[in-house]
């Protein structure tokens, strides 16, 4: 009867809120705002995954947040009239509960488009229905839902560091298809707990990394949305997943909050990883040494000058390491393993591991070089030069014995500035041994006794007083001469 009457008037029945939405088929047309869409994907180990179709994130009038999906059958039909920020009304769809991992919203009913669905653009904007909602969470929620692939929420923090870097260094971003370019982590200061590791991959990384590089001044806020918390060599951490979203401090409302409760806790800002802390400044090694020995232990980061002047022999120059976390894997009896993620079956790749004599002007040391750092001196990953011995002179590369490649011998000589990385061993060890991580850029030793500078101007100052006193040398000494006397006088 109520469906009648409103024909006959002309009037239509408001759009159907996601709350009133139960499961199974609906012919109800219900309006809505798409924040977000991704694909959705079924991971397989060693694989890029099976394409299952696209996930969507939606708000009502409401401000209800609901989760949707479009089949991979039906995604020709319409990703390209997708945008994100529209207005869609859809009419006829199936509402299934059948997802139980990895939530996106409170809602759990999923709107699925079916064969029978109409969604259509609202050409108009409706200001009634909002443009963002978000789901921030504190330490201790996600410490609670740890490793349950269960709820995803979002995180808000202050920006400390990244990828190792203080964050006036100003990341370069890397446009290659390698794991380094894919990647980024990130150390987040939450307002109620401690500095946790957030590790962005994929299309989370370029963003982070493309907002970064575009912004103006150096971000302080960072928000990432539905993050995973699992445990890594049992320290609690945040993972991206396919849905996430990345902003920074003026962006939404979330980092604008935050920012201006950092505004009012300025004390906030000056607080430092206890784990780690980075020190923007270049050291000899006689200052690395120093700094070992008066403070407390820690991992601190300096940047060294220093001549590359042997390698050490005895110790093989590469490491079998995990592909996800650089861990060096353990043999099992048919697979590796990695003690740090607790992979049984971990995907493995060779990682440099050189120890190098280098010295400086005052003092000499090793440095051992790893991963990237190693690339950066010789030009090639490790794996390149493994498989090129191979090719070489055949056989099994895990069999094999891999000499030192030329190309490090090759490098002898040569100066560069070095990031290290000190720690916590180097403050027990007997002996100076210090981690490279990177090679900054080529490098020159400065002077070892500097000559006195003459100011600038001096001698032709003297050489036109001596001129306008009447010539040579003698009108200064007269000059000289004169004031002794005055002054015995």
């Amino acid at each position: 009867m109520l469906k009648e009457t409103a024909i006959r008037t002309g009037e239509s029945s408001p759009p159907l809120l996601f709350r009133q939405v139960s499961p199974g088929p609906g012919d109800s047309t219900m309006q809505f705002r798409l924040l977000h869409f991704w694909d959705a994907r079924k991971n397989v180990k060693g694989g890029p995954g099976i394409l299952l179709g696209i996930e969507m994130l939606m708000i009502d009038a409401e401000g209800t947040l609901a989760q949707g999906f479009i089949g991979q059958n039906r995604r020709n039909q319409y990703e390209k009239e997708l945008k994100r920020g529209r207005i869609y009304t859809l009419t006829n769809f199936y509402a299934s509960n059948n997802k139980v991992m990895y939530n996106v919203v409170d809602q759990r009913l999923v709107i699925c488009i079916s064969h029978a669905s109409a969604l259509s653009k609202v050409e108009e904007d409706i200001e009634g229905i909002l443009t963002e909602r978000f789901r921030v969470h504190s330490f201790s929620d996600f410490e609670a839902n740890c490793d349950l692939r269960g709820d995803l929420h979002d995180v808000v923090g202050h920006l400390k560091l990244f990828d190792g870097q203080a964050l006036h260094q100003r990341p370069v971003l890397c446009t290659n298809e390698d794991s380094t370019s894919r990647k980024v982590m990130v150390h987040l200061q939450l307002k109620e707990g401690p500095v946790i590791n957030v590790y962005l991959w994929d299309e989370a990384a370029e963003i982070f990394r493309l907002k970064f590089d575009a912004s103006t001044a150096t971000p302080t806020v960072l928000l990432v949305t539905t993050v995973n918390p699992k445990r890594l060599g049992g320290k609690l951490c945040l993972s991206s997943m396919s849905s996430s979203r990345v902003f920074f401090d003026e962006e939404v409302d979330p980092t604008k909050e935050y920012l201006a409760w950092l505004t009012t806790n300025p004390y906030v800002t000056s607080l430092v990883n206890p784990v780690e802390v980075v020190k923007a400044e270049t050291l000899t090694i006689s200052e690395i040494a120093a700094f070992v020995k008066r403070e407390p232990a820690q991992v601190a980061y300096f940047d060294c000058l220093a001549t590359y002047d042997d390698v050490k022999l005895g110790t093989e120059w590469y490491y079998i390491a995990c592909k996800d976390c650089q861990t060096k894997l353990n043999r099992g009896p048919t697979t590796l393993l990695c003690p740090k993620c607790g992979n049984e079956n971990a995907t493995a790749v060779a990682n440099y591991r050189v120890e190098l004599s280098v010295y400086d002007n005052d003092e000499q040391c090793t440095f051992i070089i790893l991963g990237d750092a190693g690339k950066d001196l010789t030009g090639r990953k490790a794996t390149e030069l493994i498989d090129a011995y191979v090719q070489e002179n055949g056989g099994d590369a895990a069999e094999l014995e891999v000499p030192l490649p030329q190309c490090f011998i090759d490098t002898i000589g040569q100066t560069k500035k070095f990031r290290i990385k000190v720690a916590h061993y180097n403050f027990t060890s007997t002996r100076l041994s210090l981690t490279a991580t990177k090679i900054v850029s080529p490098a020159e030793l400065p002077p070892k006794n500097p000559p006195l500078k003459t100011l600038p101007g001096t001698e032709v100052e003297n050489t036109e007083l001596a001129e306008s006193s009447g010539g040579g040398a003698s009108a200064i000494d007269d000059q000289k001469k004169a004031k002794r006397a005055k002054r015995s006088d």
